[in-house]
């Protein structure tokens, strides 16, 4: 499957899961919780006021070497947005990805979504738990603090 027909599927516009395709194009369901969304709605709120001279994008859809993966939340400069405007998926990944972390995702696939950003271009991933930490990446491995210091106790 493309990710095209995906977002074009009327049967998978409503489901309360999150949607992304692995290499081989078939569908992967992850359900998602409301704290997981409140969590992703504060972190969306926090880079707007941050870094006002981007564009903050929820489950942004990404095209990896593995399929297309979907950030829950993303910050893309003025250029990424110049460049890529709102292709759907993006061929390379904004600079900052956040993934918000779920009872449903292992370490491994939160692990790989990090390094399939990384990748991909981002500069940073964060690692969103719903406790409040956040765990930051970059190519060089996990850094003590962001670019940006988001107050986790905000969340």
């Amino acid at each position: 499957m493309e990710w095209v027909e995906v977002i074009n599927n009327p049967l998978l516009k409503d489901l309360p899961f999150k949607i992304e395709l692995n290499k081989f194009g078939k569908i992967l369901m992850s359900p998602t919780s409301n704290q997981q969304r409140r969590i992703q709605g504060r972190m969306a709120a926090s880079l707007i006021n941050k870094l006002p001279s981007g564009e903050v994008i929820t489950e942004c859809s990404i095209q990896t070497s593995e399929g297309v993966k979907v950030a829950d939340v993303t910050w893309a400069s003025n250029e990424f947005i110049n460049t890529f405007a709102y292709e759907t998926p993006y061929p390379k990944a904004p600079e900052i990805c956040i993934e918000i972390v779920s009872p449903s995702n292992s370490k491994a696939e939160i692990s790989e979504k990090v390094n399939l950003y990384l990748a991909k271009g981002a500069h940073e991933v964060w690692v969103v738990y719903e406790d409040s930490r956040i765990l930051t990446f970059v190519h060089t491995g996990e850094i003590e603090q962001s670019i940006i210091a988001l107050d986790a106790q905000s969340l």
